[in-house]
């Protein structure tokens, strides 16, 4: 540190003049100091666009939220704008909007075939048309899970001109007739996702015309063993009276069965053309296997797969699952049966590329510990630019082999204590015994955790003073979690607070290290102070 910026410290955070004038900082100062922004574990130039926002939508992870109407479970729980709300300030930018027909003509949103409450279509969008923008400039997705008659289709065709106005991307841009555009070509737009009848050439052609009353029909291959629209169709309740939901709904669908291992069943859809035409670089095409999409899939074509599906791909054909991801906008989605709106690890589905990982935002837990501490980086823009080895066609990247030509980092971290942590639901502050973890998430071989030794009967300002040493591989795809918790032996250890972000974003140095409830809620000024510090 050179005279000029420890000059610079001094006149920003010490409170003393007679001290300032000496060029020097009393206790008072340098504690005001450590407590800074600029002492922060998380790097200041990752609190900013940095990264190149000129590339193709599909090189960029793309934070993600499912069923963003629900504020709890996916049988009785509350549909509420605020869903929405929450989301987008999260900086969230694809938001899904499951549509069923209601009643005077208004399309309606909620879980279909369940108890959970209803919201208008275009309560929605005028929420969404406020508040799309106030975290992010970049641009929003709306998944349509389309359940509506062609008719109400052309209300919600009609909502998504009159309220988005010229924020609605509702034509192909010049530059990219036959490519994905970038986020910065897309900044302020939103792009609507849904079923989409024939080419971006036609839909231009079709432009001013009236389309009122133009209905397209198509059949459609849909798995059954991870149709999306389970969720809905296992769902249908048996009685009134709180009985288990019952398997599957009536349908006279045809079942075929594909290659002797998937099961499909026919379905045939309607789709307005007022609807179809808004459709534009993100149009959801079945995913039937990676052969099929390598010869028949179209640019603005993307993918919506099962959790269940896409876990066994990835480990079986993680390499053909890359070299999809490469070139197509591919979005997972938590399996039917979790039905309390639980989630899955994120992690391993950014392992391959994926650029859409919905996670049921509401539901506090591990896997949105990871969301947000992910998303944290670039600006907390909602986009986060892939690693080139998840981009370049000449990769050989595989997250489940042992990795040639890597190049690891070598991490350590000393945590030397805890400053004002909260306090404990189990325990007096005074009986309290408080220890740390630090987990790394990543790829299979750079997952690991250290803890150090719990401190008694001292949840205010433990004392642990212990080093730790990571080999990560592939720091490009690696969090780092830091977790605070009371030691409990008959139930399991308390969750005092945590922190998560990426390993690349972490400062050098003596850091803060700022604590979060499991709500996702700022514990300041609870804090872990560390020394940080990587070689490469």
């Amino acid at each position: 540190m050179t005279n000029t910026i420890a000059y610079e410290i001094i006149q920003r955070y010490e409170p003393i003049e007679e001290v300032k004038k000496q060029h020097q900082m009393s206790v008072e100062g340098f504690t005001r100091y450590m407590d800074s922004s600029e002492c922060s574990v998380f790097k200041n130039e990752c609190k900013y666009v940095y990264q190149d926002m000129n590339q193709p939508l599909c090189d960029y992870f793309i934070s993600t939220s499912h069923n963003t109407y629900l504020i709890s479970d996916q049988l009785v729980g509350r549909s509420d704008l605020w869903g929405y709300i929450s989301a987008l300030v999260k900086g969230c930018r694809c938001l899904e909007i499951d549509c069923w027909d209601g009643s005077q003509n208004e399309p309606i949103v909620y879980h279909g075939y369940t108890l959970t409450s209803k919201i208008l279509f275009k309560t929605v969008i005028q929420v969404i048309h406020k508040y799309a923008f106030m975290t992010s400039d970049y641009p929003v997705v709306l998944s349509l899970e389309n359940h509506c008659s062609p008719a109400q289709q052309e209300v919600m065709a009609d909502n998504l001109q009159a309220i988005l106005g010229d924020t609605l991307l509702s034509d192909m841009l010049d530059d990219f007739p036959d490519k994905l555009p970038s986020p910065e070509a897309l900044k302020f737009k939103i792009l609507v996702k849904n079923k989409k009848i024939g080419t971006l050439t036609e839909t231009r052609g079709r432009k001013g015309s009236n389309k009122h009353g133009l209905v397209e029909e198509f059949e459609e291959d849909v798995d059954q063993e991870d149709d999306e629209d389970a969720t809905s169709d296992v769902f249908a309740l048996k009685s009134s009276q709180g009985k288990k939901v019952e398997a599957e709904k009536k349908n006279q669908e045809k079942e075929v069965e594909s290659g002797g291992l998937t099961l499909f069943k026919k379905k045939k859809m309607k789709i307005a053309l007022a609807l179809s035409d808004l459709v534009i670089y993100t149009k959801a095409e079945k995913f039937r296997s990676f052969e099929h999409s390598r010869m028949h899939q179209q640019f603005n074509e993307n993918n919506s797969i099962g959790e269940s599906q896409a876990r066994k791909l990835s480990k079986l054909r993680a390499k053909e699952f890359i070299f999809h991801t490469r070139n197509f906008i591919t979005r997972i989605y938590p399996k039917a049966m979790r039905t309390d709106s639980s989630n899955f690890n994120p992690q391993e589905f950014w392992n391959i590329g994926c650029q859409m990982v919905a996670l049921n935002f509401q539901t506090p837990g591990l896997p949105m510990d990871l969301q947000n501490g992910k998303f944290l980086d670039n600006g907390g823009s909602g986009y986060i630019l892939k690693p080139q080895f998840l981009r370049q066609s000449k990769s050989n990247f595989n997250p489940n082999e042992a990795l040639k030509n890597s190049k690891p980092i070598t991490l350590t971290i000393r945590l030397i204590s805890g400053i004002q942590l909260p306090l404990s639901n189990l325990s007096s502050p005074k009986k309290a015994d408080t220890l740390a973890v630090i987990e790394i998430y990543g790829v299979p071989d750079d997952q690991m955790k250290q803890q150090t030794r719990a401190i008694k009967k001292n949840a205010f300002s433990p004392r642990w003073n212990e080093t730790f040493t990571f080999i990560i591989h592939v720091p490009e795809l690696a969090l780092i979690r830091f977790v605070v918790e009371n030691q409990v032996l008959i139930t399991g250890n308390e969750l005092l607070g945590q922190y998560t972000l990426p390993v690349l974003c972490l400062n050098k140095g003596y850091c803060r290290v700022p604590l979060f409830s499991k709500a996702g809620e700022s514990l300041d000024p609870a804090s872990l102070f560390i020394y940080v510090w990587y070689i490469r």
